[in-house]
């Protein structure tokens, strides 16, 4: 009886060493929207393009989006927690040189460095996180807190953007991670153990070099298309991109230890829980970045300014992740998918209304109704898309869905910070690519100025409106598939356990 009330009540070092994994998930999520606010003065600071200035923004997300699956079978194979000291020695060492980068070439080069050691994180840390609390119900509450102060890390990332450059130059939002980082490499080794997985599956070198450059490549040229018109080496790249992303998707369904399992897609509620972890990010991401230019840029916002009118918005989100697993035992994960799409894409039209003279209101109605929406979606994803699949199949069905994540928070600067882009080269006064370059010409005559921010907000609205309507229609597709499921499908059955696992030495 003893030793059965050990096992299932965590004692101090299980919630110290939850305290401790906490660090590193947040600076990881904090890290894909920290810039947000920021842009504006790295701009100024080192001048980057406009496609620049876009990879500044995203690789990092391409970079752990991409790697993320990869990782977590090497973290399976060598251990967990060695990974989990890799990597933050890594991401510490890549925040150390974005902070202090003198162009746009070096910085976006840091990025990339942070975002691989970001993919090492994620998975390595829940793995690690599973082991401190072996009781489900504790393990459920724990993994509860995990994804809560991951939302936490998106939502707070602006409001701690703009906080630090209140005071301090544009490198400081990188300079903010090392804290943490040496807080982890203290205290991890004493209170974490080494974890690995009994099955392990060969990694494919192929998979994660396709998967990867397909990412990388499709992007690039959808970048260079928006920004720059019409050019055979963006048209090319951009194809070589799909035919790399095509390889890997049917090389998928002859791997023994594939990285992406495409037969769970056959379910219909795993389908419709994967793209609930990446649409919201993309319209998040691409709402919050453009924002931020607008609060600044448009209506001449300082950026302290700018963060506290984020954080309405941020509140809520936050608040929502904590109670959504209260409010989904009442009206069951189905529902609440559905919940999230619909107040997301009204969320996002509420940006309509805004001009270049105001609509600050707007703003902040428009962040504290759709934060309910992505709240939702942070917190159920994972746990809809692991339960709707069989228990043997519970790893891969987790990794897909926090790739979607990572993958969702890139794509929405890619691409519709990209159809914004677009936008404002059609519609502008065309004396530069970005909003932030035309305001930093000199003698810019009023009429330019006016013509470039309307430019602006048009592309704001056009990407509101597309993202909202994608929500609108993933809602009454999910009213459609998840009312009426098929024979055979799980629906919301529980989540299943993962692989087990054994534990190598201990602290």
């Amino acid at each position: 009886m003893t030793q059965q009330r050990a096992h299932t009540s965590p004692g101090m070092r299980a919630w110290l060493g939850l305290a401790v994994v906490l660090g590193p998930v947040l600076l990881v999520s904090m890290d894909g929207s920290i810039l947000f606010l920021a842009m504006p003065s790295i701009t100024e600071a080192i001048s980057p393009t406009a496609d620049q200035a876009l990879w500044i923004l995203d690789i990092y997300g391409f970079a752990v989006g991409s790697l993320l699956i990869a990782f977590g079978s090497i973290g399976d194979r060598y251990g967990r927690l060695k990974l989990l000291m890799i990597g933050a020695t890594v991401f510490g060492l890549g925040s150390a040189g974005a902070a202090f980068a003198p162009n746009p070439e070096l910085l976006i080069a840091c990025r990339a460095l942070m975002g691989v050691a970001g993919a090492t994180l994620l998975p390595s840390a829940l793995a690690v996180l599973s082991e401190l609390f072996p009781d489900p119900k504790q393990r459920a509450r724990a993994i509860g807190i995990f994804a809560a102060a991951f939302a936490a890390g998106f939502a707070i990332g602006p409001v701690v953007g703009g906080a630090l450059l209140g005071q301090f130059w544009w490198g400081s939002v990188f300079l903010v991670n090392l804290p943490v980082i040496v807080v982890f490499l203290l205290f991890a080794p004493v209170l974490l153990r080494e974890v690995r997985a009994t099955r392990t599956g060969r990694t494919d070198p192929v998979s994660v070099v396709t998967s990867a450059g397909g990412l990388l490549f499709t992007i690039y040229g959808i970048k260079h298309l928006a920004a720059e018109g019409f050019a055979v080496l963006p048209v090319v790249t951009g194809l070589l991109g799909l035919a790399a992303l095509t390889f890997f998707a049917l090389r998928q369904r002859h791997l023994e230890h594939p990285l992406i399992d495409f037969s769970l897609f056959r379910d219909r509620t795993f389908t419709i829980a994967v793209i609930t972890g990446l649409l919201p990010l993309a319209a998040w991401s691409a709402a919050a970045y453009l924002s931020g230019i607008y609060l600044q840029s448009v209506l001449g916002l300082s950026v302290l300014h700018a963060a506290l009118l984020a954080l309405p918005g941020a509140a809520v989100l936050t608040i929502t992740c904590v109670v959504t697993p209260a409010f989904v035992e009442r009206i069951g994960k189905k529902a609440a998918l559905i919940t999230c799409h619909f107040t997301i894409a009204g969320g996002l039209l509420l940006l309509l209304p805004t001009t270049i003279t105001g609509g600050i209101g707007w703003y902040v109605a428009s962040t504290v109704i759709a934060g309910v929406g992505y709240g939702i979606s942070f917190s159920v994803v994972a746990d809809t898309a692991v339960g709707a699949v069989p228990a043997e199949r519970a790893g891969s069905a987790g990794a897909i869905a926090e790739t979607s994540n990572e993958i969702g928070n890139a794509l929405g600067i890619a691409i519709l910070g990209s159809l914004a882009a677009l936008i404002f080269r059609l519609q502008g006064p065309g004396l530069a690519p970005t909003l932030d370059g035309t305001l930093q010409l000199p003698g810019l005559v009023p009429a330019a100025l006016q013509d470039a921010k309307g430019a602006f907000v048009t592309g704001l609205h056009v990407v509101v409106v597309v993202a909202g309507l994608l929500h609108a229609a993933l809602g009454a597709v999910a009213l459609r598939w998840l009312s009426k499921p098929t024979s055979g499908e799980p629906g919301s059955s529980t989540t299943g356990e993962p692989a087990r696992e054994h534990l190598v030495g201990k602290p």
